[in-house]
């Protein structure tokens, strides 16, 4: 199952929060994912801080044309937090 994108927003640097349909969410630090032709253009801040959601494509976007696929920026939230923040919920 793909993960769905649900809100993306620049925090700091090249940090980005990302959540998801299903309640994941957090911190996603891009610093070492900015090389090759398509990324290094965001390696300008101003650049970097105009990600925005393409929600039909379920994918975060720079007008530089790059672009994160959903799966990957699902499974930097679970390495770089150590675990996933969920939503508590009653039962």
């Amino acid at each position: 199952m793909i993960p769905k994108l649900e809100s993306v927003e620049y925090v700091a640097g090249y940090t980005i929060h990302v959540r998801f349909e299903d309640g994941i969410e957090g911190h996603v630090d891009l610093t070492q994912e900015l090389w090759g032709e398509v990324f290094e253009p965001l390696k300008d801040i101003e650049m970097f801080r105009q990600l925005r959601l393409y929600k039909e494509l379920n994918t975060v976007t720079w007008p530089s044309g790059a672009d994160l696929a959903p799966e990957f920026l699902y499974d930097q939230v679970v390495q770089q937090n150590g675990t996933a923040d969920r939503p508590v919920t009653g039962g």
